[in-house]
């Protein structure tokens, strides 16, 4: 058998040089990622990862940022980003990701993060999410009861516990759900309390001391997020042992803060972006949940509120607040 050697060669060549190519052709592109619902303090540890992962705003990613505090808002910011025809949509949370999924069907969405993703309707399941939605999931409902169990082991006796949830979050019917039903195994009387506005939250307060409830649990929302330092400042002048998701609820005065760090899971968000935009799809890559959780107590608001923190709940807290 005969082989024509510039034959050979040229096709060779074209082997090798044509993935080469193609992947300079991918290196030069300037990708387009929209950030839904990121602030710019919030959004600080999602581009640090993607700059660990070797993304550099300006070089070969572009980053176009749409933020409001209203809910309401973000069907319209989420539709701005399809027009830009960004490669992915970052969602900060649920209400996030809902207006995201509304807006798309074919841009890929990173969770960052999102609650419960399967009861919202977001994803078939964790393992195999289906459609264009994937990334980071927090799990709300579950940790919900968690946090009803601590503040009734904190106040021994306690009979009626106020749950302030905000019904415009799609993850609220879940953890709510979680909570009663944690409610009704331990005895106690939830008594619900909505606000979807600040101007809503002294009434409310002025309204649990009316109705003679023991203690708060605080459902996870961006919203409630955004205003931890009044709803603290509220919960304290009414004289309420809290209970709240994240660690800067007990920073700014909250008695017990149980959940993950926020940060992690922008980070792992950016892990989702970095594989999507180098080929993998959104529906084969599996949610993951935070691995770690911290138990923040403070014992300074613990003395005002003249408690006494059971010592088996120090010793398994992460961060103590004196």
């Amino acid at each position: 058998m005969v082989i024509d050697r510039r034959a050979f060669l040229a096709s060779t060549v074209s082997v090798l040089v044509g993935p080469l190519a193609a992947a300079a052709q991918q290196a030069g592109k300037l990708w387009r990622i929209g950030l839904l619902g990121l602030d710019d303090p919030s959004s600080r540890p999602f581009v640090q990862g993607l700059r660990n992962l070797g993304w550099i705003e300006g070089q070969n990613i572009a980053l176009d940022r749409r933020f409001s505090p209203n809910y309401d808002r973000l069907a319209d910011l989420a539709q701005d980003l399809v027009r830009l025809h960004v490669d992915v949509i970052v969602a900060a949370n649920a209400p996030s990701t809902r207006a995201a999924a509304a807006a798309t069907r074919t841009i890929p969405i990173v969770m960052a993060p999102t609650g419960d993703p399967v009861s919202a309707g977001f994803v078939s399941s964790l393992a195999r999410p289906g459609g264009n939605i994937t990334g980071v999931a927090i799990m709300h409902p579950e940790l919900s009861g968690k946090r009803l169990e601590l503040i009734v082991a904190t106040l021994p006796g306690v009979k009626r516990i106020a749950v302030l949830a905000n019904p415009e979050n799609p993850s609220t019917p879940a953890m709510l759900g979680e909570t009663s039903g944690r409610a009704r195994a331990l005895g106690i009387e939830l008594v619900r309390f909505e606000a979807t506005a600040t101007s809503q939250f002294r009434s409310l307060f002025e309204s649990m001391t009316r109705q003679r409830v023991d203690a708060l649990v605080v459902l996870g929302d961006p919203f409630f997020n955004r205003e931890s330092r009044e709803i603290v400042r509220l919960a304290l002048r009414h004289r309420l042992a809290g209970v709240y998701e994240w660690y800067t609820f007990a920073e700014a005065g909250g008695l017990i803060a149980y959940g993950p760090r926020l940060e992690e899971l922008r980070r792992k968000a950016a892990g989702y972006v970095d594989k999507i935009l180098k080929g993998a799809r959104p529906e084969e890559l599996p949610i993951e949940q935070p691995e770690t959780f911290d138990l923040v107590i403070n014992l300074k608001t613990a003395k005002a509120l003249r408690l006494t923190i059971p010592p088996s709940l120090l010793l398994r807290a992460d961060q103590v607040i004196e």
